[in-house]
């Protein structure tokens, strides 16, 4: 099931991430590897310059073939994903829900208001907390804070990178919102004329992470101990992320705001001298 591949994988997709599931127990970490391998390879095919649209619909058809068949796809991500799919007992909707929100990235650049944002965050975001949540063991009463969980990171991933995703044609935060604070475009050109507006226009949008992690951090509870140390981990550094962003908005056009490795691993330390 896990291979070498998934996680070389992770490790290119996500700093954070996978220096923080390091601290899981060996299976859940291989499990956790293998999900985010099959997310990452569907999400690298519609972020890729040019859009590889041809390759994204080949993977997905691969799986919902492999799926509504089961038999092997003989693709090295898509199979032990639905190994996984199978012993954790993914609701197939979920993964349906991933795939129409990289689908969305094929064909929409931006989003009116919340709500629409908040469609694509559920199959992009909500859906994989999920999937950790049955990974873990979670109970269903952790589920909720689960999906708020994923929600809240994924929108710290749109504030810290508006102009990565600028360059790539996409604006995932509420268009409605952005012109209510007097902006006309998340562009530098626009922004940096009006740096009162963008900074509260940031520090709105960050409020608005800082209440769903809130939630989310109640399920912490429904951990056990061993899931504890790497949960928080990441949970602390995309914190902190927010944190760097707040002090100083325009820093997201000079650079993508992202913790060192070494701060990543002191913190799981610290998590495990004192929170575990």
């Amino acid at each position: 099931m896990f291979s070498k591949l998934h996680r070389l994988i992770f490790k290119a997709g996500s700093r954070t991430y996978f220096t923080s599931s390091l601290f899981f127990p060996r299976a859940a970490r291989e499990e956790v590897s293998v999900l985010y391998a099959f997310v990452r390879r569907a999400d690298d095919f519609v972020d890729a310059t040019p859009q590889d649209k041809a390759g994204f619909e080949r993977f997905a058809g691969m799986y919902r073939t492999a799926l509504a068949s089961g038999r092997a796809s003989g693709d090295p991500v898509i199979d032990p994903f639905m190994g996984l799919v199978a012993r954790r007992s993914f609701d197939p909707a979920w993964v349906e829900a991933f795939l129409d929100s990289m689908e969305i990235d094929t064909y929409k650049n931006e989003y009116q208001d919340i709500g629409e944002t908040g469609k694509y965050i559920y199959g992009s975001a909500e859906v994989i907390g999920l999937m950790m949540a049955r990974i873990l063991g979670l109970p269903a009463e952790a589920l909720p804070c689960a999906r708020l969980q994923g929600k809240a990171m994924q929108y710290i991933n749109f504030i810290r990178d508006i102009n990565e995703d600028l360059k790539l044609g996409r604006v995932y935060l509420p268009k409605d919102e952005i012109r209510r604070f007097g902006l006309a475009s998340l562009d530098y050109d626009k922004t940096s004329y009006r740096p009162t507006e963008f900074r509260k226009f940031i520090e709105y949008q960050l409020a608005r992470y800082a209440d769903w992690q809130h939630k989310a951090a109640e399920g912490f509870k429904y951990l056990p101990k061993r899931y504890l140390v790497p949960v928080k981990t990441a949970a602390a550094m995309y914190a902190w992320t927010a944190r760097e962003i707040k002090k100083d908005p325009f820093i997201i056009y000079r650079k993508v705001v992202k913790p060192a490795r070494s701060r990543i691993i002191g913190r799981a330390i610290y998590e495990y001298l004192f929170n575990h």
